[in-house]
Order: structure tokens, then C-alpha cells, then sequence
């Protein structure tokens, strides 16, 4: 590495070695959250954080809502109805242990954030006597306006506020540092967790974290399908940083996940395919519910559930006669007809009746309370929003009050994406757990975006904090393991081996050679023998073209490091797919060779985990192994339901 061209000291091949009693791995919602709930426990905890945990992860620019909020005090429904509903939403195919604790303790997080310095009240009167806001509470509620479950916040407040929480709580943050693999050991016959390795991604220098315990709060995957070299920063929804590496990570130790060859269209993803998202008018989600006209001016018709024509803007926001509520706004993959919310007439009948493209997104025509929520809250809260859009658009002369914003795509979405451009977006696969958040290895627990099917920010702020009560419990008595040297020579080996690299390969051409055999060999409709193609050509990639791959300083090193995982996550996705000799319309799977659509004795779970040869290992999980959520939660929560926090 050439020091003097770098502005942060050399530390290549140095070491440090570092202690704790809770090591929490991301430094996102979810992993803020259970340092919180382990360090208010009395317990040591490390939090080790790619990024800069002050504004890092999904939510660090922002977010504009707060799904499941179902205890809050103008709620008309419970926790209960609103997870249950998120499982039968999808089929059967959700996690119904993380949408309880989301559902449970969603709101608890939330008054936490208060207490933190986040904002979550319109404490100004901004939007008073608006029909979305409690007076009272200056609680102010998105999408179902009668039971009140999701409410609007000012989520560019809440990464800040949650750093000095840490700080105050003591926690030691190690921020621009990435963890890159999970430490073991086998004792009395049974693998356990015992800490991570990582490396500081300015200086360079190995890490190695000794724990009782370990979190998972890291991201999702992401450019696994799509990915554009020249517009790096537009690749994805979600920071150029949150590619997966703790599914990675996860993979190789072993960690059990399920739901992985689950991918629906992406829809929130530019990478040179797509407008920057939320920056183009439509009439979902932070745009909800928008009035949308055509090329004409003339107004698009909102109806319900069962298709009755609305006739005012309030009405968009109201279940239907006798319907008891809809979903909105999160993880909605394919809503149900009996969580179906008001939304605009569907593109092909649309066309059918003459409407005419392009269509706008026309705020003028909305009471000045929605108007301003939505274009003045919604849009500038939430991720990738507040400059990008709010800002950059209010100066260069967008006003809501006279202009318009055209939709692009089909009308609806920023793009029309092919089939064999997946994502993982919706309810996505990941790692499954006990009812404690746990791992099928000892010592490791998950939360967030590690979670399969996991949703949006309440659902990592609840199950973080609820991974680290778990934690701190089954931290008390335990030692700490026994660190591996071995292990620990071959992993400084293979992070830094790049440095070694002259005349190599740059790791954007690794990461689009990905993307393009993800889409060649793992598109829309899947086959054995496509699937083995794409196996055996990322094999290729790993044996070939990542000892190829060069860097001349750690920032580059960590993007290498992160590309490996991705190649890492693609073959998990194939070797799920593999295991699925079925097709699947909840998953959003087809499979040419096994075309019956969801048989009897595939309508379950596949699980996956590689064993300590590196082999795959298939296992299957019945759909509500988790039993009767309010029940089995109570059983093991009687501590919280008491007051304990």
C-alpha cells in the first residue's frame, strides 16, 4: 500500500484484539437497538460497524414511517391480528415469531427513540386538525387512518439520536470496520459462536472480537442482479455499503437460512435501469395515496377492496364496509384480498378505458394537509430522499402546489424491469431462528434485515433490542471461547491478499461478471441444469478470478472483500434454488423442470446450511412451526410483559 497517497495510517497486517460480553455485528436500526438492550443490562457490548454508525445503515438518511405500531395508544387493532395478517398475507411463507415482536414491542422502541432525542411527535403543530393526526398524542398516523397502527415520523432524527444513546451507555463502537468472518468452536460436541474477525477499512488493521455472545444485525443482500459500474452509488435502494456480508459470513460458519430462492422484480433499484427512487410521482408507499392524472389532466379513480369508485381523498385512506383493516406501506409482496387497501384501477384496465400516458403524480389536487405530509414529511424523511429529492427539487423551482410529477415505467413504477432482473425486495429469505431469536449455532442470535422475510424499520428496531435481552440471558455463566490461530492466519490471508495483486482485475468487473450469470443462469423461469451452469461458473469466478482480483489501499480492499461475498450470497441463491423441485407462486419461483405449483409436500420451509465439509445441507420446516404467536410469545417474555425493559 502506498502510505503517502492515503490519508489514514498504515496498520496492514497489524492486530488487535479485542473483548466483550455482547459483540453485536452492524451498526444499523437493529444493531443499535440490541447494544441499547445489552449495554442497559449492565453487560460490555462492541458494536462493529462498516460505516459510521451515526448515519449508517438503511435508515441512516432517513425514513418516513413506522410500520406496526399496534400498541400505540390510538391503535383499533393488536398485535396479534396485525402479524398474524402479515403471515397469512404471504401464504405462510413469513416470520411470524420476528412480525409478533415488531407487532409486540414495535411502539416500545418508538418511545425509546423519544426518550433519545428522535422525533416522533408533530410537537410544533405543524399538521394540527389534520385527519391523520391525534391531537391529543400529536401522534400522527399513515395509510389506515381508522385503526391507526403505522404512523408518520421523522426518521432523519433517529440514527443520531441512537449513536449518543450508545455512547452514553458506554458501548464501544468500532466504526469503519467490517466484520468478515464468524469465530467457533466445538465444545462437548456442540458448535458455538465465539466472536468475529474483521478489518479496519481506512488503516487496514485485522480484528479480532472475543464474545459471549453475538448479533447479526447486518443488511439484506443486494447487486446480486443488477449492477452498474459506472453509477456505483444508484446501484441500490439501500448504501452502496449493505451488499449482505453477514449472510455471507453466516453461510460459511454454518448458519441455517430458508426462503432463499425467493425473488420477486426489483422495483427499488436504479443501477442505471431507474429513476432515483421516490423522485418520480406514483401512489404507493411514501407517496401513498396520491392523486394521479393522465396526459390530459384527467383524474385516475381510487377504489376499495371490492372495487367501488372513491369520490374523495379521505376515502382513499378508510377500509372498505366491513373489511377490518389493510396493510400498507411495508412488506405487501402480494396483498390479499382481504388486506387489500384502496388503490388507483389497474394499469391494463386503465388503458382500457382510455386513460392516456404518461401519468403524473398531481399533489395540486390534494387537501393542503396531505399535500404537505406527503411532499414536505413522506418524501423528505425518508432514505435517499431529504437532499436528493426534497431539497434538490424545492430549489430547483418544484412546487406541489402548481407542478406536477410525471410517473415513469408502466405508469406505476420507476421502471419496467425484466424477469431475469430478481431482487431481493419484499420478504426476503434469510436466516431462520428459535422463538429467542437464536441461530442453529450456539451463541448467535439474528435481527434486522439477517432475519428472513424481514420488513422495515420497526421490525429491526424491535428485533434488535429483543435479540440483545436474549443474549444477555444466555451470556450469564458462559465463557469465552477459544480462539483458532489457524483460522485466524487464513482469513488475514484471504482479506489480504489483494494488496499483493499487480496488474489485477478491478472488483467492478467481478461484481458485473455476478450479476450477469445471476441473470443468465438464476432468472425469471430456473432449471437444473441452468442452475448447475451458473453453479459451476461461479466456482469458476471463486478459483479464477479471486486471486485476480487487485487493491491498492483498504477502501478498495473492503469493496473487494464485499464483491466475495456477494459471489458468497449467488451461489446460497442457487444452491436454494436447487433444493426447491417445485414451483411456487408466494416465493415467485418457477421452475421449468418441476412445473406443479406448489404440491402438498413442498408447501413448507427449505432450510439450507453447509456442514463442516463445506457440503449443502437441505432440511425442511412446516409453515406456523412457530404455533400460536400471542401464546407462545408470552411464554417466554413474562420479564418484559412485567415492565422490565
Amino acid at each position: 500500500m502506498n502510505s503517502y497517497k492515503w490519508p489514514y495510517k498504515n496498520e496492514i497486517g497489524q492486530e488487535e484484539t479485542v473483548t466483550s460480553e455482547i459483540l453485536v455485528l452492524g451498526g444499523g436500526l437493529a444493531g443499535c437497538y440490541a447494544a441499547i438492550a445489552a449495554a442497559r443490562r449492565g453487560k460490555s457490548v462492541v458494536l462493529v460497524e462498516k460505516g459510521a454508525t451515526e448515519r449508517s445503515g438503511s435508515a441512516g438518511s432517513g425514513f418516513d414511517h413506522w410500520e406496526s405500531a399496534c400498541t400505540n395508544p390510538c391503535s383499533k387493532v393488536t398485535p396479534k391480528e396485525i402479524a398474524e395478517a402479515y403471515v397469512r398475507e404471504q401464504d405462510g411463507y413469513s416470520n411470524g415469531i420476528a412480525h409478533y415482536i415488531e407487532c409486540r414491542e414495535g411502539y416500545d422502541r418508538l418511545l425509546d427513540m423519544e426518550q433519545f432525542g428522535g422525533k416522533i411527535r408533530d410537537t410544533e403543530d405543524e399538521f394540527k386538525g389534520a385527519e391523520f393526526r391525534d391531537d391529543e398524542t400529536k401522534l400522527m398516523f399513515a395509510y389506515d387512518y381508522a385503526n391507526r397502527f403505522t404512523l408518520r415520523v421523522w426518521g432523519s432524527t433517529f440514527k443520531p439520536s441512537l449513536y449518543k444513546e450508545l455512547l452514553r451507555l458506554g458501548v464501544k463502537i468500532y466504526d469503519r470496520t467490517e466484520a468478515t468472518a464468524l469465530m467457533t468452536e466445538v465444545k462437548n460436541g456442540k458448535k458455538r459462536g465465539i466472536g468475529a474477525l474483521g478489518m479496519n477499512v481506512r488503516t487496514g488493521k485485522f480484528l479480532i472480537f472475543r464474545a459471549k455472545e453475538t448479533i447479526l444485525t447486518m443488511s439484506r443482500p443486494a447487486r446480486i442482479w443488477l449492477f452498474n459500474p459506472d453509477l456505483v452509488g444508484l446501484c441500490e435502494f439501500r448504501p452502496t455499503q449493505s451488499i449482505g456480508s453477514g449472510h455471507a459470513m453466516g453461510y460459511r460458519a454454518g448458519i441455517e437460512f430458508t426462503m432463499m430462492e425467493k425473488s420477486v422484480k426489483a422495483e427499488f433499484s436504479s443501477s442505471g435501469r431507474s429513476f432515483p427512487p421516490y423522485g418520480t410521482g406514483n401512489n404507493h408507499n411514501t407517496w401513498y395515496a396520491a392523486t394521479m392524472v393522465d396526459a390530459r389532466g384527467v383524474e385516475i379513480p381510487y377504489v376499495n377492496r371490492d372495487g367501488v369508485e372513491l369520490k374523495s381523498v379521505s376515502e382513499r385512506y378508510y377500509p372498505a364496509p366491513g373489511q377490518k383493516f389493510f396493510l400498507k406501506g411495508g412488506v405487501i409482496d402480494n396483498p390479499k384480498y382481504e388486506y387489500r387497501g384502496p388503490e388507483t384501477l389497474p394499469f391494463d384496465e386503465l388503458m382500457r378505458r382510455g386513460y392516456q400516458l404518461p401519468f403524473y403524480a398531481d399533489l395540486s389536487r390534494m387537501p393542503e394537509m396531505e399535500r404537505k405530509v406527503i411532499w414536505g414529511m413522506m418524501v423528505g424523511e425518508e432514505g435517499k430522499t431529504k437532499i436528493p429529492i426534497y431539497q434538490n427539487y424545492t430549489e430547483r423551482g418544484f412546487d406541489p402546489e402548481k407542478h406536477m410529477l410525471q410517473s415513469y415505467g408502466n405508469g406505476w413504477q420507476s421502471a419496467e424491469f425484466l424477469a431475469q432482473e430478481r431482487q431481493l425486495f419484499g420478504a426476503p429469505g434469510g436466516i431462520i431462528t428459535d422463538w429467542d431469536l437464536k441461530t442453529n449455532i450456539e451463541g448467535i442470535y439474528a435481527a434486522g434485515d439477517q432475519l428472513f422475510a424481514s420488513d422495515c424499520c420497526g421490525y429491526a428496531c424491535a428485533t434488535g433490542y429483543y435479540a440483545g435481552r436474549k443474549a444477555v440471558r444466555a451470556s450469564e455463566g458462559t465463557d469465552f471461547g477459544l480462539i483458532d490461530r489457524s483460522f485466524c492466519e487464513a482469513e488475514k490471508e484471504r482479506l489480504y491478499h489483494p494488496l499483493n495483486v499487480e496488474n489485477g482485475m478491478d472488483w467492478r468487473e467481478l461484481n458485473m461478471a455476478i450479476s450477469k450469470a445471476m441473470q443468465n443462469y438464476c432468472g425469471g423461469v430456473k432449471c437444473k441444469d441452468l442452475l448447475m451452469e451458473g453453479l459451476d461458473l461461479l466456482k469458476q469466478y471463486e478459483t479464477d478470478v479471486v486471486p485476480q482480483i487487485t487493491a491498492s489501499n483498504p477502501h478498495e480492499l473492503m469493496r473487494a472483500h464485499e464483491v466475495f461475498d456477494i459471489l458468497t450470497v449467488s451461489r446460497l441463491i442457487l444452491e436454494s434454488c436447487l433444493l426447491r423441485e417445485s414451483s411456487s407462486a408466494p416465493l415467485f419461483f418457477e421452475r421449468s423442470d418441476f412445473p406443479q405449483m406448489d404440491p402438498p409436500e413442498n408447501d413448507l420451509f427449505i432450510t439450507i446450511r453447509l456442514d463442516e465439509n463445506g457440503k449443502v445441507v437441505k432440511g425442511t420446516v412446516p409453515k406456523g412451526y412457530f404455533g400460536d404467536l400471542e401464546t407462545e410469545y408470552e411464554k417466554r417474555n413474562q420479564d418484559y410483559i412485567r415492565g422490565e425493559k
